[in-house]
Formats: structure tokens, sequence, C-alpha cells
């Protein structure tokens, strides 16, 4: 496979000398200021929206106000029949280029696809959250900042914008696709995101550090649901959702056992070549000039899925981030990394591995 072209092409010592140029910070390292997050909020008042059973699982739909935009939507899911205090998980979901929808990227809530895509592509067509609770878990999945209820409208483009989207579609046109109002939202999102990261350093926050926001309120509401228990809490993440992962059990200590899947390398090695493959999700200002993304992570039990022909990650520093990460949780064995052949997805058997990691460290 040909390498992506280099973003940075020219300037490729530019990296090299900001690490060795920059000032050093002063004061003790603190992740959640390099990610703009603000002040910790109460949990919120949740509101229950209904349920339906699906299969032998029980959706419930939820949702709740974090301050400002709309309401966010949620599915708490668990064995249907289940009376007990489970282990709870937080699921969350991929960036995926696809804003239009958020928690349904996981979630199977019995209600028909509203059109004849593909249902959970890079799942293996399968709703992960459903399989997870059916193993005897409490399932968390909400709509992330800026996708499914809390997308933003994007009623309009805005002049820089206006010229790609029109040239976008003529070009989809003329091969005779026709794209309807999620496949157009998405072009338009796509697009939106960096004004979205824009947006937030002017505001003195960033674009992953909104999200994580509220990951972590999904958390408090997460602990605080009645028969799900505050003490063995877990989370997991393909991609996008992999990285939301990562940071999250680095921010909060109740994470107790985390998976992220075909979502990490070292971040020398994806400035360049790799810098487009990935949104600002991955790439937040100033975060490189904190902690490599390896030593990022927690040290309590985590399972990290690489895949071999990723062609969003370099081999190299997959690689590098496992190493990394194996003398990073020497003392405590609390790391476990996989090789799993193909590309990039969190398939039915890589899900299956995911879910007995969390049923060892969780269930008991």
């Amino acid at each position: 496979m040909e390498d992506p072209a280099d973003a940075l092409e020219g300037f490729e010592d530019w990296p090299a000398f900001l690490r060795r140029e920059l000032p050093a910070r002063s004061g003790p390292p603190d992740l959640a200021a390099v990610l703009g997050l603000p002040r910790r909020p109460p949990p919120p008042r949740v509101r229950e929206e209904g349920s339906r059973r699906v299969g032998d699982v029980e959706v419930s739909a939820l949702s709740w106000d974090v301050g400002f935009g709309p309401r966010t939507r949620a599915f708490l899911l668990r064995p249907a029949g289940a009376d007990g205090v489970l282990p709870g998980v937080l699921g969350l979901h991929c960036h995926g280029g696809v804003k239009w929808t958020g928690a349904t990227k996981l979630v199977d809530d019995g209600t028909p696809p509203p059109d004849a895509a593909p249902r959970f592509p890079g799942y293996g067509g399968r709703a992960a959250a459903n399989a997870l609770a059916r193993r005897g878990f409490a399932v968390l999945v909400h709509d992330a900042f800026s996708w499914g209820s809390r997308r933003f409208p994007l009623t309009r483009p805005s002049p820089k914008w206006a010229p790609w989207l029109a040239a976008l579609a003529a070009e989809r046109a003329a091969r005779g696709v026709e794209d309807g109002p999620a496949q157009r939202y998405d072009a338009h999102a796509q697009l939106h995101e960096e004004t979205l990261a824009k947006a937030a350093g002017v505001l003195g926050t960033t674009f992953a550090g909104a999200v994580l926001h509220e990951d972590l309120v999904a958390l408090d509401v997460l602990a605080a649901r009645p028969g799900t228990d505050p003490h063995r809490l877990g989370a997991f993440g393909f991609s996008g959702g992999g990285g939301r992962a990562l940071l999250l059990a680095a921010l909060d200590e109740r994470v107790r056992a985390h998976v992220v899947a075909c979502m990490l390398s070292t971040t020398d090695a994806l400035v360049g070549r790799y810098l487009d493959t990935h949104s600002w999700l991955l790439h937040s200002p100033g975060l490189a000039r904190f902690a490599d993304l390896p030593d990022l992570t927690a040290r309590r039990p985590l399972l990290v899925q690489y895949a071999v022909d990723d062609p969003l990650f370099p081999p190299g520093g997959m690689r590098a981030a496992h190493e990394r990460l194996l003398a990073r949780h020497a003392a405590t064995g609390t790391y476990r990394g996989e090789q799993h052949p193909g590309g990039h997805r969190f398939d039915v058997a890589m899900q299956d591995r995911a879910w007995a990691f969390l049923e060892q460290h969780l269930a008991g």
C-alpha cells in the first residue's frame, strides 16, 4: 500500500524543532488542563424516555442536559429480566466520519434503520452494546458532542465551506450518486469539525476536551444508575471511541478496565504522513508536549487491539506503542496487546475477546 502524502512536506523537521525549542511547562502536568476540560458538573438529572425488549436485552432510552446545546440522548442496556447489581461499562462510539448518528452505531434499539445501508459498519454487522449486555453488563452508550442528538444543525454552510460542498455535490451527481440527508449532513460535518476545533481553541478548550467532558458526565450517569455497581466500571471503544476510552481512563480512576480497539500509536509516527487520516479528536493541540499517547494510559487493566494492516496507523508506530506499554505496565502486568490480521475494524471475533477481558476484570 502506498504511503499517504506527508502533510508537512518540506518541513519534516518542524516537530523536532518544537520539541527542542518550546519552553518547558511550569507546574505539575495536568491532562485536564491540556485538553481544556470545563469544571466537572454535578451528575445531571436523567429523564427516562421509555424502554423496550430487543431480543434478550432490555434497552432503555435516557436523556440529560449538560448545560448547553440540545439534550444528550443515550441508551442503557441490561440483560432482559436481570434484577441484580451488574458491572457497568460505557460504550464509546467511533468517529467514522459519520456524525448523523452516534450511540446507534453500537445499539440496536429495536427501531428499523431509515435506509437500506448496512448496519453497524466497522463492527462486523453486530450491535456491540447489545452483545456485551447479554453477557451480564449494564452498558450505557450516549451521543458524544457533535454526534447524533448532540449534532450541530448545519442548516447552511459558511462562505468558506459552501464552494467545497457545492463542488462535492456536483462531482457525486456526475457519477450518478444520489445522496440522502444523512450523507449530505456528514459531508458538511466533516468540514465543520475544522471550524469547531478553531472555535474550541479560541474559547480555551479543545475539540477532544469537549467530547471527553461529556464522556465524564456519562460515566457519572452510569455510576448513579440503580442496579449498576459504581465500583465495577469499565469502558470500550473502537477507532475514535478507543481514543476516548484511553483518555477517559486516564482522567477518572473509576474506570477499572478498558478496551482500545484500533486506536493507538506513538505520536511521532503519526505526525506528517498520518495527520490527515485522523480527526481533531486525536490531534489535540499541546497534547504531544504533555505526553506521548501510550504514556497517557492508566495503569489499570487495559486491552489494546491492533489491526496489523490498519491503513490509519503506521506499523512501526503501533509496534513502538506496544513495546512502550509493555514497559509502562511491567510492574503491574495490567496491559495486554493483541495483533489482529486485517484492516481497521472491531469485528465480532475482536469484540468477543474484548468482552472476555472485561468479564475477567469486572464481573468477579
